[in-house]
C-alpha cells in the first residue's frame, strides 16, 4: 500500500537526478525526500496506490467485488489511503481507528513523453506487511487470490505471498500472480520460483519478464 504521487518529467531529469529509468527502485526516506524536492509538487497527482491497489481499484471501477489486504500507518497519508481505497469501491482490511504507527509507505510515479514509467519507491510500514494482514473470511469469499509481485523484495513478504497461496489452495481459491517488474525476476527470480511453487492459474506479465 503506497501513496502514489504522480508526476511529468523528461530524460534530462533522469540523469541530474541518477535514475535509471523504466524501472522500479527502492529508496530510503531522505532519497526519496531529495526527489520529491526537485519536481514540482504542487503539480503532481496524488492517489492511493501500489501494483494490486491499483488492480483491485481498476477491477472494482468496472463492478467487481474486491477486497484488498494492506498496511498503512496511522498518519495524514495513511488516512488519505484510507479514505481514498474506500471511496474507489475497493473493501480493506483496514480500520480507521487501529492503523499502526509509523510511516505510510509513498511511490513517486515519474512518467515521461514516451509514455515510459519510472518509479522510486519508499516502503515505509508496508515493509512489514506479513501474513497477520491476511483476511481468510474475505479470502475464503473470494473467486481469486491476486498476489504482486513486489512483495518478493522482502523475506516477511515471501512469507505473506506463501501463506496467502496456501490458504487460498486450502480454500479451492484460484491464484493469479503478477511479476510486476522485470528487476523483481532479475533480482529475486529463486524466492519468486518458491512463491510459485507448484503452478498458479492466472500469470502476468511482460516478455522480458
Amino acid at each position: 500500500a503506497l501513496v502514489d504521487i504522480v508526476t511529468e518529467v523528461d530524460d534530462a531529469f533522469f540523469a541530474a537526478q541518477k535514475i535509471e529509468k523504466g524501472v522500479m527502485t527502492l529508496v530510503d526516506e531522505a532519497r526519496q525526500g531529495a526527489l520529491v524536492a526537485a519536481i514540482d509538487l504542487d503539480a503532481a497527482d496524488k492517489q492511493c496506490g501500489g501494483s494490486a491497489a491499483n488492480t483491485v481499484i481498476g477491477a472494482a471501477q468496472m463492478g467487481a467485488r474486491t477486497f484488498y489486504s494492506c498496511k498503512v500507518a496511522d498518519d495524514a497519508l495513511g488516512q488519505f489511503y484510507l479514505s481514498d481505497l474506500k471511496g474507489n469501491g475497493a473493501d480493506t482490511n483496514l480500520d480507521a481507528d487501529a492503523l499502526p504507527a509509523g510511516i505510510t509507505g509513498k511511490c513517486l510515479v515519474m512518467t515521461t513523453p514516451d509514455a515510459e514509467r519510472t518509479m522510486n519507491t519508499f516502503l515505509g510500514i508496508t515493509a512489514t506487511f506479513t501474513a497477520e494482514q491476511i483476511d481468510e473470511a474475505a479470502l475464503a469469499d473470494s473467486d481469486y487470490l491476486y498476489i504482486e509481485g513486489y512483495l518478493v523484495t522482502s523475506p516477511n513478504g515471501v512469507d505473506a505471498m506463501k501463506a496467502a497461496k496456501s490458504k487460498a489452495e486450502a480454500l479451492g481459491v484460484r491464484t493469479a500472480l503478477t511479476f510486476s517488474d522485470p528487476a523483481m525476476v532479475k533480482y529475486f527470480g529463486e524466492a519468486m520460483k518458491e512463491v510459485i511453487g507448484s503452478g498458479i492459474d492466472l500469470l502476468f506479465c511482460n516478455e522480458e519478464e
